[in-house]
């Protein structure tokens, strides 16, 4: 998307009119397309939006400037005086919502927006969650970019979703909508959807859960490797000291058992 002059606009006034006639400010009003209220602009994508601005009641010349939101767009000199025009191309999805905002430059306050309403069908987007262990809650994140906003509905293997509220919890906001299984088990792995339906279209975006058995608190393995590397130690250390422990037996061996008389 860019915004561009269409038309070079010439000022119209003479430099020495605004010399001797500096004027108020008070009661100069601007028009974006004839219009002299905040407007909102319904639009689709891939057009192109043209937006002139005009000065009403003043004398004199009147520079203008236009804002994207809260950045000033760049216009060139011919353009800037009166009257200034300028094209959003092409409109896309990224605009909806977005103020195109025509401001005095000598007073800030005199301005006029328009926001920009572009509709467009249900686009959605999202990712597989790893792997989930039986027990453990697993949420898939569906994202949804429509203009007017779509209905979601859940579907597993094709089928429509019985949201048990024990079993299931949908968290919504206008970008995205949660699906939330609360202790998966085996019988919850299969194919989930997330269907977006509006006045203008529909679309489908799919997700796979995959749910595994649940590992123990501590890894078998390990125990076991663990309960090798102390027994080997143990047999190791007792190899190493098997002559001292021999020659202590013999000598106690070889001791008089008794005493004489």
């Amino acid at each position: 998307m860019m915004q561009r002059s269409c038309l070079p606009v010439p000022s119209g006034v003479p430099v020495l009119a605004v010399l001797l006639l500096p004027g108020l400010v008070t009661g100069v009003e601007l028009a974006i397309n004839n219009r002299s209220e905040n407007q909102t602009l319904p639009t689709t994508p891939g057009h192109e939006v043209s937006l002139w601005c005009t000065v009403q009641n003043s004398s004199r010349a009147e520079e203008l400037r236009w804002y994207r939101g809260d950045r000033a767009v760049e216009m060139k000199d011919g353009n800037k005086m009166n009257s200034s025009n300028i094209c959003i191309v092409p409109v896309s999805e990224t605009d909806n919502g977005v103020s195109f905002t025509c401001k005095l430059v000598r007073d800030e306050a005199v301005q006029i927006s328009v926001i920009l309403d572009v509709q467009f069908p249900p686009l959605l987007s999202g990712e597989d969650p790893p792997p989930a262990e039986e027990k453990s809650d697993v949420t898939l994140t569906c994202k949804v970019n429509s203009n007017p906003q779509a209905r979601v509905v859940w579907y597993k293997e094709n089928s429509s979703l019985t949201l048990v509220k024990a079993r299931y919890q949908i968290y919504q906001t206008s970008e995205i909508i949660q699906l939330t299984i609360k202790k998966v088990q085996k019988s919850d792995n299969g194919t989930y959807t997330c269907e977006a339906t509006s006045a203008l279209g529909m679309d489908m975006k799919t997700f796979h859960l995959i749910v595994e058995d649940k590992k123990p608190v501590f890894p078998l393995e390990a125990v076991i490797a663990a309960i090798v590397v102390v027994l080997l130690t143990i047999i190791f250390g007792i190899l190493a000291r098997r002559e001292k422990i021999f020659k202590c037996f013999k000598k106690t061996k070889e001791q008089p058992s008794g005493t004489s008389l």
